[in-house]
């Protein structure tokens, strides 16, 4: 394989488009507390102290929308946020009844929608997910317990890594980015000396470091005005940071906000569960798991693997193994990863993939036995 370099991105909780993916995670672990059958389609845009919650919301539940927010941004900030702080626009109605009818017409439910679902796993880092996108989400994490300890450090935040490959393996970082808002009163030469080492050194592998490395702290110069103060936030609008870093195709969904019946989160949810499964039974060095779904149909149209050539017993054999495993019926999924229980707010920052902690029910190797056994 010819050398190759890849760029992924990851960005903090405090920056503005993922406070809104945080808004409507939150809203929807609200209604499952309430009704683990509620139905929930809920967007977010903030700018400054404007908050706009717009969607779709059916369930038995009773929701404080302006709470929610203030927890939210309460999490983020570390200070308190009072609703006299916030001006809160709520549009919210109920779903479709078309939609719904699709949904329930099957004893294993319909898909919620139309489209097209990846999930990828690799070998190349401890938590199965690509080295550039796992590098940079490891920066955002440790950012955030930096500006714990350190008021300098303020919210908004970005991080990007470049790496290098040498027979499809890393072998070298080629770059690292990492911009941060910060106090007003913390200089420019100050803020680079104290990012770099005491977060970019303490993440980045000495071993992939080499004398061509090239790092990059606040490269535009100072980042004092940040958030929702300085740019709009949208849910859905990090596909990518989501995701797996540029590494795997992606159907174009997004992911917050959207209840279990939505097969753009639950479908990625399974193909990413199914991925790494593959690459956890040893039988691939990469795969990526397309699932395709019919609105209102209980079964995908379409199941597709791909395990780019680094497949050690035939692609077809695999692709019989997980379609006899794995349920991919939307109900099926929603039981396998138990998905009608609130725990989508840890997922609306730092990405949704590669995670630790029951949340994460999509990444546990609980079906390894069963691929092990399967008999063709």
């Amino acid at each position: 394989m010819p050398y190759t370099q890849h760029t992924s991105e990851s960005v903090s909780d405090g920056h503005p488009d993922k406070i809104a993916d945080q808004i409507s995670d939150a809203v929807l672990d609200a209604v499952l507390s309430q009704d683990p059958l509620g139905r929930v389609a809920c967007e977010v845009l903030v700018k400054e102290r404007m908050v706009v919650i717009s969607g779709e919301v059916s369930a038995d539940a009773t929701i404080d929308y302006m709470k929610i927010v203030c927890q939210v941004l309460t999490g983020v900030y570390g200070k308190p946020c009072h609703p006299e702080d916030i001006e809160l626009m709520l549009h919210v109605g109920q779903q479709s009844k078309e939609i719904a009818h699709g949904v329930d017409q099957h004893e294993s439910l319909g898909a919620g929608d139309q489209g097209m679902m990846y999930g990828y796993a690799c070998d190349e880092t401890p938590a199965y997910m690509p080295m550039p996108i796992y590098l940079s989400h490891q920066l955002m994490r440790a950012h955030k317990k930096l500006r714990q300890t350190d008021p300098r450090i303020l919210a908004d935040a970005k991080s990007q890594v470049t790496v290098s490959y040498e027979g499809g393996v890393p072998s070298g970082i080629k770059s690292v980015v990492l911009s941060t808002q910060h106090q007003a009163d913390m200089p420019l030469e100050e803020v680079r000396s104290f990012i770099q080492s005491s977060l970019i050194d303490l993440v980045i592998p000495k071993a992939l470091v080499n004398k061509d490395t090239v790092y990059f702290v606040n490269p535009s110069g100072t980042f004092i005005r940040g958030g929702p103060s300085a740019d709009c936030g949208l849910t859905g609008r990090k596909l990518m940071v989501d995701t797996y870093g540029g590494f795997a195709l992606h159907g174009g969904g997004a992911f917050s906000g959207k209840d279990s019946t939505k097969v753009d989160r639950t479908a990625a949810y399974m193909a990413r569960y199914v991925a790494k499964h593959v690459v956890a039974a040893g039988v691939a060095k990469q795969c990526e798991l397309c699932l395709a779904y019919a609105i209102g149909v209980e079964h995908p149209v379409m199941v597709a693997l791909d395990t780019f050539g680094t497949n050690t017993i035939p692609e077809d054999k695999i692709l019989r193994m997980v379609r006899t495993v794995f349920d991919f019926s939307p109900k099926g999924m929603i039981d396998a990863l138990q998905l009608q229980t609130p725990r989508f707010l840890p997922t609306a920052a730092f990405g949704h993939f590669g995670r630790e902690g029951d949340a994460f029910s999509w990444e546990r190797l609980d079906r390894l036995d069963d691929l092990h056994g399967f008999e063709d």
